[in-house]
């Protein structure tokens, strides 16, 4: 039997789609540390809103990469899963966990986070992200 989802038409996908999507960039970009994928996945025209996001990166899909890039240089065996994932119109909104070890401490990491993609034309054309980790909380004075 057929499915009865419709793709939308900003995003040429159905939300079954988007989610798997969503769930192969995270597991192709994040855990398999495929930063090509970003090339792929990321518009021309992409824009990175989250809080955790360095300022001074190029703009587009080279400064994700550049970020990403460094993020594992750093958690080189970041781990991430995916808690829950909710799409609605062209956003999906993924709650996710992630553990690694520190490259220079060797401090094991653990941290949260939300994050909201946009989607439009089968691409990552936005996201959005608040990250609770280990760094933000001393960042913050409350301790590692």
């Amino acid at each position: 039997m057929g499915s009865t989802e419709t793709k939308n038409p900003k995003t040429g996908m159905t939300h079954s789609e988007m989610k798997e999507f969503i769930r192969n960039h995270f597991e192709e970009l994040e855990n398999r540390k495929d930063l090509r994928i970003g090339e792929v996945n990321f518009a021309a025209g992409f824009v990175d809103h989250g809080a955790e996001v360095p300022p001074g990166l190029p703009p587009g899909p080279a400064g994700a990469i550049q970020y990403v890039g460094a993020a594992l240089k750093k958690v080189p065996a970041l781990r991430l899963s995916i808690e829950d994932l909710i799409a609605e119109n062209d956003k999906i909104v993924v709650r996710n966990h992630g553990t690694g070890t520190d490259a220079a401490s060797k401090h094991r990491l653990e941290l949260s986070g939300i994050v909201i993609w946009r989607i439009a034309n089968r691409q990552i054309v936005e996201r959005w992200a608040y990250l609770e980790s280990p760094y933000r909380r001393a960042r913050l004075g409350s301790g590692a």
